[in-house]
């Protein structure tokens, strides 16, 4: 490949913004710091509307914050499909060479225009994404809460969709977003994974962006076990070596099904009149509750809230887990490598 040569064109090349969306409040401050943002501004936005309720009311109020970019932004309905489906949608509107993938509850810096047009340009020909770098503010003055903890391990995360562009060929050469994967997970690991076997490269770029915690009830935590379901998707199509390749974390599934399992042998001993073993699964069962209870409020701010919901969701969240890998794993047993249906 040649290297590109410095004209002013490539020095600042075109890129679209694609956002999709649930029109949740955080849509309005996400496209406001967008357009506050010094430097070449995108040539495209396309808002994806993801709800699914096709009378669902109008985008005027977080439109109405972008100003002199509003002329240049497409509003495109996403029935109701998941982040994945909505962000194809928003690639097949799109003419730029570059697509910046932004989440809807995320705020780019004061210069990100700036910096994104010096990221693209400095991309490599061999280089299809380039991952902006997410920072999350954690209150001062207390230890951060499970859930704040969870959100701050986004800036380590490589290749999330918060902040990610891509070159748009290279998109289209690798099929897009898996639409299968309907929540916001793991649907940029296995984006990034096709891309890289398709052999470009991805690259950490400078530019910032900032994704604040949200508000959250107690059981944040549980509903997010059904994520297992989307590991097992992957591990259908990437082998069991994905999580190493992505240095993604494993978390505790193992322990969790050997918990789960301890207390199902402990009411099917009992049940059959063995209390001998009865006693001793649900031994096993309470240490290794307990054990997972503890590592979860040690780290956290210990107040009553924080400690009684640690306790409930520690008992709650290895039969959740279980559940969604298994399902994960029956839902998805026809799910082929990828390299067996990549497109031509």
């Amino acid at each position: 490949m040649t290297a590109p040569s410095h004209t002013k064109e490539q020095a600042s090349p075109p890129y679209a913004v694609v956002v999709p969306t649930l029109v949740r409040d955080t849509l309005a401050d996400c496209l406001a710091a967008l357009a506050a943002a010094t430097g070449p501004p995108p040539s495209e936005i396309v808002l994806v509307d993801d709800r699914p309720d096709p009378e669902a009311g109008p985008l005027a109020h977080p439109l109405s914050v972008l100003g002199d970019l509003r002329a240049r932004t497409t509003v495109l309905r996403g029935g109701g499909r998941g982040p994945a489906a909505a962000r194809n949608t928003g690639v097949r509107a799109v003419s730029s060479p570059w697509c910046v993938f932004l989440d809807d509850d995320v705020q780019v810096g004061p210069h990100w225009c700036e910096q994104a047009a010096r990221d693209l340009a400095e991309a490599p020909p061999n280089t299809a994404g380039v991952q902006g770098v997410i920072t999350v503010s954690l209150p001062g003055g207390r230890r951060p809460t499970d859930w704040e903890r969870c959100t701050a391990g986004l800036a380590r995360s490589r290749w999330i969709t918060a902040d990610m562009a891509y070159r748009t060929d290279a998109l289209k050469q690798v099929g897009g977003f898996d639409e299968r994967f309907r929540r916001a997970f793991r649907e940029d690991t296995d984006l990034a994974l096709r891309v890289l076997d398709a052999g470009w490269r991805i690259q950490r770029g400078r530019r910032t962006t900032r994704h604040p915690v949200r508000p959250a009830d107690r059981w944040v935590s549980l509903r997010a076990q059904r994520g297992n379901a989307d590991d097992a998707l992957m591990l259908r199509l990437h082998g069991p070596g994905w999580w190493c390749r992505a240095t993604a974390p494993r978390g505790r599934r193992r322990a969790h099904l050997a918990v789960t399992s301890a207390g199902v042998a402990a009411c099917a001993l009992a049940a059959l009149g063995r209390p001998r073993g009865a006693t001793a699964a649900a031994l096993g069962w309470a240490l290794g509750t307990a054990e997972f209870a503890r590592a979860r409020i040690e780290p956290g701010p210990r107040t009553r809230y924080e400690v009684d919901t640690m306790l409930a969701t520690s008992v709650l969240i290895p039969p959740a887990a279980t559940w969604h890998w298994l399902a994960g794993l029956w839902r998805h047993r026809g799910a082929r490598p990828w390299q067996e249906v990549a497109p031509s």
